[in-house]
């Protein structure tokens, strides 16, 4: 007896969510994409998309509409530690394009390979039909602790193919280009000190000098985003494996809504679309969540590992010492998921 096609109830239309779209309905899913939010919309993002994302949407059938935006193409990292500086070429190009346009493809994508989308929240009725939480982060620090704050803007200027990172004073800031020859400024700081400089991020970027010397023939084109407190997470969010129990819903969490690691990575992106992708076909499949979070485990137990270890190095002082002596490809695909 062929086994009856689901209808997929997706909450979120960002890059997990769309992704999820599209891979529910390449396995002949039904989907319904709920998206209360305005949309597209810039977010705080350091727009960095690894080259393994090439891959991923050329699955999607996205990948030709992708680079027909003109993405930035990135060919070197450079990791600043005060006036020490640590340069490495990428082991693959990289790419560099805005939220906002990567939004509005993946979930326009998906509304033409036939997504039904509605501006609403989502609220669940059918109980027999499996939803994907792809409404990103909800975690809050508490307010005794030093909470993290993200910032970001856009810029125009001189522009190169280095993903720049500068870590100063417990705060780190990411510099790369994006489409159109726009450069995108994104960073993370302590609510302390974001506050002793009256949450202007102008401000704290003169902190650094290095990064202070970086922007200064750049013209910001828009105002600063502020988002937070971020809380990172250490481990995949726990589910229920509802699956059989009669009239409980199968619920997938993907993106952000799943696991939230350290922005400095570089591989959030890659990580909500790989993760989206595969609650898509779990969803469409009809996979137990037990099964789907020990996946989603092994494609990112390296990176959360990994950026916690980073942080707990970056606190201790000695990232500046300990950088040169990491071959930059193994730096590099450390972070990224495997898979």
């Amino acid at each position: 007896m062929p086994r009856p096609v689901p209808t997929i109830q997706i909450v979120g239309g960002g890059p997990a969510g769309s992704m999820a779209a599209l891979a529910g309905i390449r396995e002949g899913a039904s989907v319904r994409i709920f998206e209360k939010s305005a949309f597209p919309r810039h977010k705080v993002c350091g727009e960095f998309l690894s080259p393994a994302i090439a891959t991923v949407l050329r699955r999607a059938g996205c990948e030709t509409d992708f680079l027909e935006l003109g993405p930035a193409v990135l060919r070197e990292m450079h990791l600043h530690f005060g006036g020490r500086v640590v340069r490495h070429r990428l082991p693959e190009p990289a790419y560099g394009l805005s939220r906002y346009e990567l939004d509005r493809l993946l979930l326009q994508r998906a509304v033409d390979a036939g997504a039904e989308l509605f501006r609403e929240r989502w609220t669940a009725v059918a109980q027999s039909d499996p939803a994907i939480v792809a409404a990103g982060r909800k975690s809050i620090a508490p307010p005794t602790s030093d909470r993290l704050f993200g910032f970001k803007a856009h810029f125009s200027g001189p522009v190169n193919d280095a993903v720049e990172l500068y870590f100063f004073d417990n705060c780190y800031a990411g510099v790369s280009a994006i489409e159109n020859g726009a450069t995108n400024v994104c960073g993370l700081a302590s609510e302390q000190t974001l506050r002793s400089h009256g949450f202007h991020p102008d401000d704290l970027l003169k902190r650094c000098a290095p990064l202070s010397e970086r922007v200064r023939p750049l013209t910001r084109t828009m105002d600063w985003l502020v988002t937070g407190p971020l809380v990172f997470s250490e481990r995949i969010s726990q589910q229920q494996d509802v699956s059989s129990q009669p009239g409980g819903q199968v619920t997938y969490r993907a993106g952000d809504a799943l696991g939230f690691i350290d922005p400095f990575t570089g591989s959030g992106i890659l990580n909500a679309i790989l993760t989206g992708e595969l609650a898509g076909l779990a969803a469409a499949q009809g996979k137990p969540t037990g099964e789907y979070l020990r996946e989603c485990r092994r494609l990112l137990r390296r990176p959360f590992l990994v950026s916690g270890a980073m942080r707990a190095i970056l606190a201790s002082g000695h990232a500046g010492l300990l950088a040169p002596l990491v071959p930059g490809r193994v730096l590099f695909y450390a972070t990224r998921p495997a898979g």
